[in-house]
């Protein structure tokens, strides 16, 4: 077993971080934003719940061309090499999002808005459908064996961060200007300033090595065929457990991180700031708790992790939006509401998903397969989820109990899903750490 260079490894780390977390801000962003810019400037029907549906379709559309993107980078990341993925995959993101910052309005150039809007959105997709397995796996095939869990969980710091940069980059805006100020411009600086951190990133991605499992395994000189089709030989229950596995990730997030602003602010009439603050503290937490559940999975056990962490994960909605109905404009009990599921509780599911997801495969099918499991699964988990949940508000007059069921669902699938994971290695003699 080769002894991985400590010198490469945290460089590695740092580039796997730093890209992921540029990546996630240019992506959470438009999130952020869909619900209280792009539903006015962009799609404005004259009806609220209509122009926030269609601006989060949009959010949508960047899930459903993820896995397109996944499959291209996968495919290549398994022939030509990871690391020349990484930094083509970050390239595209950066002007994507640098060119939302200077697209015009609807009023300005009418239907053609919108539909730069989606494009620029789907671009965006395909490029993040690339950026997670390359990072992920560059980490983790870096790192030493019995502790690829915590690294493999520190490029998924990157989500925390970036939604971090991105809510609180626009709270930051949106609390120094008046409101017909951010509305008109003020939000395009949240854009542009992607374009300056795309040029950190791409020069630490320039300057790490390639994955040593990947020059080790293109050594022996073994043509791995096309990496989609060898990656569904034998891999069929894994592929498909591990979609279900995602889901609670999906779901949870993208109602705590992403819907919560639209129904704390359209709903609860709680200001867009407190909304975004509660939000940015969750992520400035979870920053902590991922690399030790991280940990925790090297030393308990993947699937045991995550078995544990998808349940407690889907049931706290119950206490979360109950809260957050229930607060009388409280912002302490509000922050709370978003902080400790979404900060503490999601980070038992995200930190040792990226190690869960790798392990199902073989080197030389892994980053497509770890990233086809991921952004597939994404469209239903993550992509709709919005759109979901604003339906289900509207069938309970604007209470979440429809809601908070399909968490409760999300988090029940996700757990047995798993479990399968963990029975199917056992089976198979190859339990290691999904145990």
């Amino acid at each position: 077993m080769t002894i991985p260079d400590k010198k490469m490894l945290r460089r590695v780390v740092a580039s796997s971080l730093i890209g992921s977390t540029i990546e996630w801000y240019d992506f959470f962003l438009y999130g952020v934003v869909a619900g209280i810019v792009f539903n006015q400037l962009y799609f404005p029907t004259g009806n609220l719940f209509v122009s926030t549906m269609l601006a989060f379709g949009t959010f949508a559309a960047g899930f459903v061309v993820r896995p397109v993107g996944g499959i291209i980078f996968g495919h290549f990341g398994d022939k030509i090499g990871r690391k020349s993925m990484l930094v083509l995959s970050l390239t595209i993101m950066g002007i994507s999002t640098a060119l939302m910052a200077f697209l015009p309005t609807y009023g300005q150039i009418g239907i053609i808005a919108p539909i730069s809007l989606v494009l620029l959105r789907m671009i965006q997709g395909l490029a993040l459908g690339g950026e997670w397995g390359g990072a992920v796996l560059m980490t983790f095939e870096h790192a030493p064996e019995k502790k690829r869990g915590l690294y493999a969980s520190l490029p998924q710091i990157g989500l925390a961060i970036g939604l971090l940069l991105a809510s609180g980059v626009v709270g930051l805006l949106s609390l120094l200007l008046a409101e017909d100020q951010f509305l008109q411009w003020g939000w395009r600086i949240a854009f542009a300033i992607s374009a300056l951190l795309v040029f950190l990133g791409l020069w630490i991605r320039l300057n790490v090595d390639e994955s040593p499992e990947f020059k080790k395994f293109k050594g022996e000189k073994e043509d791995s065929g096309i990496p989609i089709k060898e990656m569904w030989r034998g891999n069929v229950g894994n592929i498909l457990a591990g979609m279900g596995a995602r889901y609670i990730d999906g779901v949870f997030f993208n109602i705590m991180g992403v819907f919560s602003i639209t129904y704390l602010t359209q709903n609860m009439d709680i200001s867009q700031n407190v909304a975004l603050l509660g939000v940015s503290a969750a992520a400035f937490v979870m920053c902590f708790f991922i690399p030790i559940f991280g940990y925790i999975s090297d030393r308990f056990g993947r699937t045991r992790t995550y078995w544990y962490g998808s349940l407690v994960t889907g049931f706290s909605a119950i206490p979360a939006f109950w809260f957050m109905s229930n607060s009388g404009s409280s912002t302490l009990v509000i922050w709370l509401s978003i902080i400790i599921p979404l900060g503490i509780f999601y980070a038992a599911v995200y930190g040792p998903e990226a190690a869960l997801f790798a392990e199902l495969f073989d080197a030389k099918v892994r980053y497509t397969g770890i990233s086809f499991v991921y952004q597939f699964s994404g469209i239903f988990a993550s992509g709709l989820t919005p759109m979901v949940a604003t339906y289900l508000l509207s069938l309970s007059d604007g209470f979440p109990t429809y809601l908070v069921l399909y968490v409760i669902f999300a988090g029940i699938l996700s757990a047995f899903s798993v479990r399968w994971i963990s029975l199917n290695k056992a089976k198979q003699g190859n339990l290691g750490n999904n145990r």
